[in-house]
C-alpha cells in the first residue's frame, strides 16, 4: 500500500513538471514572439498584423495580479527597460520636482543662466535657474540585444495599442 501511494504521487509530481515544462517552453515562445514584435521599427508592431496577437496578450496580462514578463531565453534578454523620459536638451542638466518631500522624479530640465549685464562677469546673484518639463518618450520600453560581436543595440518600442 506504501509502494502504492508513493508511486501516485510521483506520476502526479513528474505530470506537474511535464506541465511546467511545457508552460515555459510556451511562455518562451510567446516571449520571442514578444521581443521580435517589440523590436519591429519600421512599422512598429501596430503595423504588423501576425504581431497584434501575441502584444495584445500582454499588454491583457500586464493588467493582471503577478504578471512576470515573457523573456526569449534564446536571445539572451530579459525583461525590457523602461524609462519614461527622454534626455534633457543640449545645454540643460536633469533635475528633480518635489524633492522637498522625500523623493522626486527626474522630471524637470534645469538651466542656470547668467543674468549679469555684460561686463559684470559671472556673479552669484546674477544667476537665475530656469526649468522646463522633461521630455516624456513616446517609446518607453526598450530591449538591449546583444550582437555576436558583443555590441548593443537598443529597441524603443510602446504598448499603446
Amino acid at each position: 500500500m506504501h509502494l502504492a501511494k508513493l508511486t501516485a504521487i510521483a506520476t502526479v509530481l513528474s505530470g506537474a513538471g511535464c506541465l511546467s515544462l511545457a508552460d515555459r517552453a510556451e511562455a518562451g515562445e510567446w516571449g520571442c514572439e514578444v521581443l521580435l514584435c517589440a523590436s519591429s521599427s519600421n512599422p512598429s508592431w501596430r503595423g504588423v498584423p501576425a504581431c497584434h496577437p501575441p502584444m495584445h496578450r500582454l499588454i491583457s496580462a500586464m493588467r493582471g495580479w503577478g504578471f512576470s514578463w515573457p523573456t526569449c531565453p534564446e536571445a539572451g534578454t530579459g525583461r525590457p527597460g523602461y524609462e519614461v523620459y527622454d534626455d534633457c536638451p543640449a545645454g540643460w542638466s536633469i533635475g528633480y520636482s518635489d524633492q522637498d518631500h522625500g523623493g522626486g522624479q527626474p522630471d524637470l530640465c534645469v538651466q542656470v543662466r547668467n543674468t549679469c549685464p555684460p561686463g559684470f562677469g559671472g556673479r552669484d546673484d546674477c544667476q537665475q535657474t530656469v526649468t522646463m518639463p522633461r521630455p516624456v518618450r513616446e517609446e518607453p520600453y526598450y530591449f538591449d540585444i546583444r550582437h555576436h560581436d558583443g555590441s548593443l543595440t537598443r529597441h524603443w518600442f510602446n504598448l499603446r495599442r
